[in-house]
């Protein structure tokens, strides 16, 4: 599908309406016909480029950037101006350029956002101070566009950086380039909001050039409130969309997702996202390994809104592989910085709670104040890290795990790479090749004593996109478990167990084929469980008919 331009919007603009707009300008590109018909002659050089001709010279630009800033920089230049350009080279490089656009470079702009502001990149902004602007604004953002998806986030805690107030809009804006690099969703249909309900960075609300709110955050039945009043205007104003939280607060995350999630399909990547592709590449280990989940150990070392998602969704798959609840409960270790969480443990939330241990299980549970002394303890044999503590598994950890489990399953997913709980190689040598490995952030193979182990990213752009495309292929009602399940399943089926050292997930390389074995498992998942908002006889045919590709459409504002 490409775009779609009305025949009074595409008379309406003309000359430099047009070469200003990013989803109808195709700079260079513009054939003789159409620059006579829409008052660009003369605007334009004589020569007539392909697409192709401009992807070349914008990639050997990019290429020629000496830091991922810079490249992200140069690229965001053509996002503003071309779409379809900036989504082309996109598509052409899609593993390289991934962490460009988004994790982990994405940190550093965000970090520098105010300072650098230029352009809002068709964001909307909506502030917990004019909660009366809010329909105004999404209207205003949307511009007429039937938009079918949105990310949000309040950006109460990015990434690994915490909470950079109205500076994570740029979140939003990333997440929903991926989105479309990956599955084709049409980027006229999508829209970027940030919830600006004030900042506690201290740096930020002293800094002159900072945009956003300058107060502390706002919370408590206000903040609420003001999340209310977003969701219900927006999913008044556009009936088909599909709604992605993006970086909350961990005391806010899980209560928003359950509040909607059971009335409009939305979405939250790092209470889901996280627990899906985690679920998906250890799905993938165990068909390399030959074992069950239920006989798995699970420990997760950062209990925070990713950590207690990810032990949630494992969880819930070990229940629907026949477990009781009581059974499956006892598979399950959370350890914080207060180490080993128990029924005592102060401050803890309802989702940490949910997995937490008697004291009474442990001779000595009171020296369970640290990781080792909890591996020791437990033998988990499924160690996953959303700590954000650098180094925090260390030889003697990984090497105890080697020493009981036949594979252990060892996944350092914090990021960005300088928070690592691990490096990969490492993790191959301490487990003396024995180790299922799955990283937060991208990891060269490793070559140990003859083997190359490919390094399975745990990357959630690798199942997000894709669920949401089955969900808008098929007019979802909700998003299910079972079409989150249907989701990890796809992917961590793909493995290829007869190959040394196969990866436990997909590589980043085949993102757009997996964002669509992915969406027809989440179409085919609504159809037989109810779910789906129309008729599908064909999910392969209803997937393939919602993608957007980046090309240029000869007829689209030249009649």
């Amino acid at each position: 599908m490409l775009h779609k331009q009305s025949e009074e919007e595409n008379t309406m603009k003309t000359g430099y309406d047009i070469l200003n707009d990013p989803f109808l300008n195709k700079g260079t590109a513009f054939t003789q016909a159409e620059r006579k018909n829409l008052g660009l002659v003369g605007l334009l050089p004589p020569h007539v480029q392909t697409i192709e001709e401009q992807a070349r010279q914008v990639y050997e630009r990019y290429s020629g950037k000496p830091t991922g800033l810079e490249k992200r920089r140069f690229l965001m230049q053509i996002f503003d101006t071309n779409r379809t350009l900036f989504y082309y080279v996109c598509s052409n490089h899609i593993a390289e350029i991934m962490p460009i656009i988004y994790d982990p470079v994405i940190a550093e702009n965000i970090e520098q956002y105010s300072e650098l502001f230029v352009n809002p990149q068709n964001a909307v902004y909506l502030s917990i101070d004019a909660r009366d602007n809010v329909e105004e604004a999404l209207k205003n953002g949307a511009a007429g566009r039937d938009i079918r998806l949105i990310v949000v986030s309040d950006a109460e805690e990015i990434l690994g950086i915490g909470d950079w107030g109205t500076n994570g809009v740029d979140i939003s804006v990333g997440k929903l380039m991926v989105y479309t690099a990956a599955a084709g969703i049409d980027p006229q249909s999508v829209l970027p909001v940030v919830l600006d309900c004030g900042t506690n960075r201290k740096e930020l609300l002293a800094d002159p050039l900072y945009l956003g709110n300058r107060h502390e955050r706002v919370g408590g039945d206000a903040y609420y409130a003001f999340i209310d009043k977003f969701v219900q205007t927006a999913e008044t104003l556009f009936p088909k969309l599909y709604l992605h939280f993006e970086d909350f607060g961990r005391n806010n995350a899980a209560n928003i997702l359950n509040k909607y999630n059971t009335i409009y399909p939305v979405f939250n990547d790092d209470i889901q996202g996280t627990g899906i592709i985690t679920l998906a590449g250890i799905l993938g280990g165990l068909r390399i390994s030959g074992e069950k989940l239920t006989d798995q150990i699970y420990m997760c070392f950062g209990a925070g809104t990713a950590g207690a998602g990810i032990a949630k969704r494992i969880y819930m798959e070990m229940t629907g592989q026949g477990l009781t609840p009581e059974e499956a409960k006892k598979h399950f270790y959370l350890v914080d910085k207060q180490g080993l969480l128990f029924e005592d443990t102060p401050g803890l939330t309802p989702e940490q709670a949910f997995f937490v241990r008697k004291r009474s299980e442990f001779d000595r549970a009171d020296k369970l104040t640290d990781l080792e002394a909890a591996v020791r303890a437990v033998k988990p044999t499924i160690l996953v890290g959303t700590s954000t503590v650098p180094g925090a598994f260390t030889e003697a950890i990984v090497r105890c795990m080697a020493s009981y489990a036949k594979r252990p399953f060892i996944f350092p997913l914090s990021n960005p790479t300088k928070l690592a709980e691990a490096k990969a190689a490492d993790l191959i040598e301490w487990t003396d090749g024995r180790g299922l490995i799955a990283t937060g952030i991208p990891a060269a193979p490793v070559t140990y004593k003859g083997v190359t182990y490919e390094i399975g990213q745990a990357n959630n752009a690798l199942v997000y996109p894709g669920l949401g495309l089955g969900v808008m292929a098929a007019e979802a009602k909700l998003l299910t478990t079972e079409m989150i399940s249907a989701a990890a399943h796809s992917l961590g089926g793909i493995v290829d167990t007869k190959q040394p050292g196969a990866a436990v997930l997909p590589p980043v390389t085949k993102l757009a084929e997996f964002s669509h074995t992915v969406a027809v498992a989440v179409v085919k998942c609504a159809v037989e469980t109810g779910m789906a908002g129309k008729n599908v006889t064909d999910a392969d045919a209803v997937v393939n008919d919602l993608k957007w590709y980046p090309a240029y459409e000869q007829n689209s504002i030249e009649e």
